[in-house]
């Protein structure tokens, strides 16, 4: 299956990309990295990759290891552009985070925002953790102007989770973890039509899940839709989208997989 992967030009999270990337292609899928022009590999926020605090809170050991795998890879060197993604082309739709200020671009881009709309209404598996669950949040639809997320149960980075971040860097990187005035956790909410449908899951502070510990780790499946709050889920939302497009996958003349479009059989 071919699964795309938004993302900006600069400052996305490590653990929220290499990740998924790392065990969805070793599972046999094939990766479309999109960024705002195409062309040129993305890079991700460079913090995160020596360390955000005197080499503290950044991404783990093999995370790094994975990105530096992906960094080399054909699809991430030579990206489409996202006005060139056509959704029916894809089987699956990943939406990572990351909270420097390059993600502005992703995270309030119109034509991204259209794209996701697009591809949501094709009911195929969709796949976003931490600032990622924001896109859909401020993806709606044109018709009723609600965002895609109003019906569906969700999580995203956590108002406490997003504070405390900050509140262990500002002495030193500002409003580096502060992405927006609002917290990801208030804008998400704002576009359910029920506040509770925003699930927290057990309150973590810095031990993550891995590839051998899910224990830590918290994600939220509603249908088509996997969702998660921080890099400590990446493993476990990976591993549960990879599950998903497992599920959705429909046979093809010659024994191929595909996905059932709306309306199929």
């Amino acid at each position: 299956m071919n699964i795309l992967i938004p993302l900006p030009d600069r400052d996305f999270d490590v653990t929220e990309v290499a990740v998924p990337w790392r065990l969805l292609t070793r599972a046999g899928h094939e990766i479309t990295f999109a960024t705002e022009r195409g062309g040129a590999p993305p890079a991700a926020d460079p913090r995160l990759l020596t360390g955000v605090v005197f080499g503290r809170l950044g991404a783990a050991p093999e995370p790094i290891a994975f990105y530096g795998k992906m960094c080399a890879s054909p699809e991430f060197r030579s990206p489409i552009s996202w006005n060139a993604v056509d959704p029916m082309r894809y089987d699956g739709l990943l939406l990572p985070g990351g909270h420097a200020p390059g993600m502005r671009q992703y995270l309030g881009s119109p034509l991204l925002h259209q794209r996701v709309v697009q591809f949501w209404k094709l009911d195929r598996p969709v796949g976003a953790i931490c600032h990622g669950v924001l896109v859909l949040a401020r993806s709606r639809d044109p018709v009723t102007g609600r965002s895609v997320l109003a019906k569906r149960r969700t999580t995203c980075l956590l108002k406490y989770q997003e504070r405390t971040a900050y509140l262990l860097t500002a002495w030193r990187l500002g409003r580096y973890y502060r992405t927006y005035p609002a917290y990801v956790e208030d804008e998400v909410r704002a576009a359910l039509d029920d506040p509770a449908q925003l699930e927290h899951g057990p309150r973590v502070y810095t031990r993550r899940g891995t590839r051998d510990d899910d224990a830590p780790a918290f994600v939220v499946e509603d249908g088509n839709y996997v969702s998660a709050r921080w890099p400590g889920d990446a493993y476990l939302f990976a591993r549960r989208f990879t599950a998903l497009l497992e599920r959705s996958a429909t046979p093809r003349p010659g024994g191929k997989g595909g996905i059932r479009t709306p309306g199929g059989t």
